[in-house]
């Protein structure tokens, strides 16, 4: 049997922040071994999207990237996908769970989007007004269950970006003054899964 080569995951070195950290904790929680490729975000980066996709490894030029059973995979919600489908998990068991975790994870894009213009200072209102209606959002579909998790006590893909949104808000210093309690649940059982608080522990 042909031994299949490493898996790469291809991001910026932004520490903790952005998408592709919500990849590399997945991978981390699947126990899956891999090659953690990073790039300066500065200015070269434009040049070396270019031969990116130039060579196919990224049709938008943009990051992450996944290397992975043979496959090039990019946008980071559907790696993630990707990875659950293929433990055969991480999803939910029924065609409801199935769309909570989908729609939940549009949210998260959503956010994402709010997040990075907040970066380049074109949301003013951010942690005031924007982070408090996301969080409440999340609240109301985490709230549904008496687990930490928005599938009860399964946990899912999107769990693994939910805990980014709440990680990266922080770093940022957009953390609201009140986090729903269930945020903070979520946000404490997905730190203290095994393979992600030996990862955290070491990123920082």
């Amino acid at each position: 049997m042909a031994v299949q080569p490493r898996p790469i995951l291809h991001y910026f070195n932004l520490g903790s922040k952005g998408r592709g950290e919500v990849v590399r904790l997945f991978l981390r929680e699947l126990g899956i071994d891999f090659e953690d490729k990073r790039y300066p975000y500065d200015d070269t980066w434009a040049a070396q999207s270019q031969v990116y996709q130039d060579q196919g490894l990224s049709i938008t030029g943009k990051l992450p990237v996944l290397e992975i059973d043979g496959n090039i995979l990019a946008q980071h919600i559907p790696i993630l996908r990707y990875l659950a489908r293929s433990r055969g998990g991480y999803d939910g068991s029924s065609k409801y769970d199935k769309w909570l975790v989908d729609a939940v994870s549009d949210i998260y894009i959503d956010w994402r989007a709010q997040w990075v213009a907040n970066l380049s200072g074109n949301v003013p209102n951010y942690k005031t007004r924007v982070v408090p209606e996301f969080y409440r959002i999340f609240d109301s579909y985490y709230s549904k269950t008496d687990g930490p998790y928005l599938l009860g006590n399964t946990v899912s893909y999107v769990d693994f970006a939910v805990f980014q949104v709440l990680d990266n808000d922080a770093a940022v210093g957009a953390e609201p003054e009140h986090v729903p309690a269930t945020l903070i649940a979520l946000k404490k059982a997905v730190s203290e899964r095994p393979n992600i608080k030996e990862y955290i522990s070491a990123r920082l």
